[in-house]
């Protein structure tokens, strides 16, 4: 099981009194092998809710658990991928995947084993002896990802995981990570920007305000999929055309720009 819950959770930087509230009585249920996107203002508190989940931070009040035990460090049951790469530049594909598993102390037998799995998953396999510079920034984040899996995770974290990425390979890796959402499903939960990302990735898409982040609503994108049979369509392209996928957009788009006019931004 991978559930994440957020309880009345508070978040202020510095103290108590006279710090910076970042977050404001967020109240989140995420289920097991659920893909849910955290969308809003730059500076909402998106990557903090991450991060609390991750264990990098903890609640100034309130309760975040994952599976129902409260959050207070970093787990095995937990993996992170970052914007930024991430990568060891001195070490192979093969080795970098590999890293999460010499932690654990595991034989090198079983190690290779479940590199080689991962190595598959992410078509990685032509390029497992290569170096990270020689790679594409997509290719460089299909090893970040396949390091994450390696783990067997339940609860995979994306913090921004394709913003650094150009344009087209974004959509190949919006693309990638659907298909491996089919074969080898986890419960994520998405930080982004990208609206358009939001609304094709995930199950539901909460939408955040400005700080003190709240959420705002939560759209339940998985219904309206299986009513419009998203699910026969494998390129963005396709979907982004549907009057669903249309309408859906735009309502989150509102929702944003009420939170930017509701401030004078």
């Amino acid at each position: 099981m991978g559930s994440i819950r957020f309880d009345k959770v508070d978040k202020v930087f510095g103290p108590a009194s006279g710090g910076v509230k970042a977050l404001d009585d967020i109240n989140l249920e995420i289920g097991d092998k659920e893909f849910v996107a955290i969308v809003g203002p730059s500076g909402c508190g998106k990557t903090t809710c991450l991060r609390m989940v991750a264990g990098f931070e903890p609640p100034s009040a309130g309760i975040v658990s994952v599976n129902g035990k409260a959050v207070t460090e970093p787990g095995p049951d937990r993996a992170v991928v970052f914007q930024q790469f991430a990568l060891f530049p001195w070490k192979s594909v093969r080795e970098n995947i590999e890293l999460g598993l010499r932690n654990k102390n595991l034989p090198k037998a079983e190690r290779d084993g479940l590199v080689a799995g991962a190595l598959r998953l992410m078509n990685l396999e032509s390029h497992a002896d290569a170096f990270p510079h020689q790679l594409s920034g997509g290719m460089q984040q299909r090893v970040a990802i396949a390091r994450a899996y390696v783990l067997d995770p339940e609860v995979l974290l994306m913090d921004e995981p394709f913003g650094a990425l150009d344009a087209q390979t974004r959509v190949v890796m919006q693309e990638e990570l659907v298909r491996l959402a089919r074969v080898n499903p986890r419960t994520v939960l998405f930080i982004t920007h990208a609206v358009e990302e939001a609304v094709y990735l995930a199950d539901r898409v909460a939408v955040m305000t400005r700080r003190p982040g709240r959420i705002k609503e939560v759209l339940d994108i998985r219904s309206v999929r299986q009513a419009e049979s998203w699910d026969r369509h494998e390129r963005i392209e396709d979907v982004m055309d549907l009057e669903s996928f249309v309408h859906l957009r735009t309502q989150i788009w509102k929702s944003l720009r009420e939170e930017k006019g509701a401030h004078g931004v």
